[in-house]
């Protein structure tokens, strides 16, 4: 998205570019996980005859059985930027490996969704080069418009949401979360349960965002999150500056990058970012620490898998994209207290783990949310970008 390219310790973007509305809340979605031919596990194709680079889908091996084959004997898959405990990678990458005997190298872990594809480009025809990427959506649109990916769709194409991806396969989403207020119970004494309870003079010195909304996505998509709690919309975000600067009159909001470590130590016991990083970060080190996503705003933001055009391995990286939106690779992204994108179709089919879905914070309403083009986007970068030194300075 412009700007926005920084990343620290892989923050989410902002949030999903795609046109049209996606239903995100539980059972919202009525389709069930789809069997292809790819997913027959029959291999009628010769592996030895196919060029992996091209496969625009498992069938083109002759069925899963075909695919496998063909990753195996690459023996490697090269992936970029993947913390272990970012989404619960750490497992993922484990089980896929347990699964194929196909050994991982991750590259740059702590880096950023602009170094990724740097790496594509840099890199181009070397046997380092990132297979496979996962990255924020607006760099998923760029690294599109570039032709730097792969077309290719998994077994379980139909139960990515429409909006939630590009018609030819070149990239889709695979997991994401909501803008959420986290808090030290120990210190914060009345529960915040929305944007407007935050102005309580109650919070004073108590209030922070993960960093400049100009610099760092998740920033960025928390004072989105409030825009829209405060009169805006997906096109309007103006009024955004008008809260922040509202709430730093009361003596509530802490102009300073917002981490565990601040609530920890409680110089910013309230922390507003994403659901999912609040549980998996913060909860492990601040005892007792609740999540709540604000009544007055439910905004949702999606990281996107794409495989590089000119990947080094082709078959293992098309192999990883069928095991993240299998039902064990979605259910070990549910395990990471994200939200898998197949989410709505596994409840369906009864094949989501339940504890781990029933551990996610709630959603006040129906959780159904239009989800801002590129447009809107760039529009709120602008404003933002604009209007926010005179909040910060």
């Amino acid at each position: 998205m412009g700007g926005f390219i920084l990343r620290a310790s892989k923050t989410i973007v902002a949030t999903v570019a795609a046109i049209g509305s996606i239903l995100l809340a539980a059972g919202c979605s009525s389709s069930s996980s789809s069997t292809s031919p790819a997913a027959s596990g029959t291999s009628s194709a010769s592996t030895a005859a196919v060029d992996a680079s091209t496969a625009t889908s498992a069938a083109a091996f002759g069925g899963m059985n075909g695919l496998i084959a063909a990753a195996k004997k690459e023996g490697q898959l090269n992936v970029i930027t993947l913390p272990d405990n970012w989404a619960n990678y750490g497992a993922i990458m484990k089980a896929f490996t347990a699964k194929y005997g196909i050994k991982i190298t991750d590259a740059n872990p702590e880096g950023s969704s602009a170094n990724e594809i740097s790496a594509i480009n840099e890199l181009k025809g070397k046997s380092t080069a990132p297979d496979v990427v996962d990255v924020g959506s607006s760099f998923a649109v760029s690294g599109d418009t570039s032709g730097l990916w792969a077309p290719y769709k998994v077994a379980t194409w139909d139960d990515i949401p429409t909006a939630a991806k590009a018609a030819n396969g070149d990239y889709y989403a695979d997991y994401g979360g909501y803008v959420a207020i986290g808090y030290d119970p120990s210190k914060v004494k009345t529960p915040p349960t929305s944007f407007k309870s935050l102005l309580n003079p109650i919070y004073k010195n108590q209030v922070a965002i993960d960093g400049d909304p100009s610099q760092t996505g998740s920033a960025f998509a928390a004072v989105y999150a409030a825009a829209l709690a405060n009169g805006g919309s997906l096109s309007n975000i103006a009024p955004v500056v008008a809260y922040f600067k509202q709430l730093k009159s009361v003596g509530n909001f802490v102009p300073t990058e917002g981490t565990p470590a601040t609530v920890q130590s409680g110089a910013t016991p309230i922390l507003v970012w994403w659901d999912y990083l609040l549980a998996s970060e913060v909860q492990p080190v601040v005892k007792g620490f609740k999540v709540v996503i604000p009544s007055d705003a439910q905004y949702a933001g999606y990281y996107d898998q794409a495989i590089s055009a000119t990947a080094p391995d082709p078959a293992a990286a098309r192999l990883w994209e069928e095991f993240l939106y299998s039902t064990q690779g979605q259910n070990l992204f549910l395990g990471g207290e994200t939200r898998p994108i197949e989410m709505s179709a596994m409840i369906s089919a009864g094949t989501i783990n339940t504890t781990e879905e029933a551990a996610l914070p709630k959603v006040p309403g129906s959780g159904a949310l239009d989800l801002p083009t590129t447009a809107q986007n760039t529009t709120a970068e602008n404003v933002v970008t604009q209007q926010w030194p005179s909040v910060s300075g």
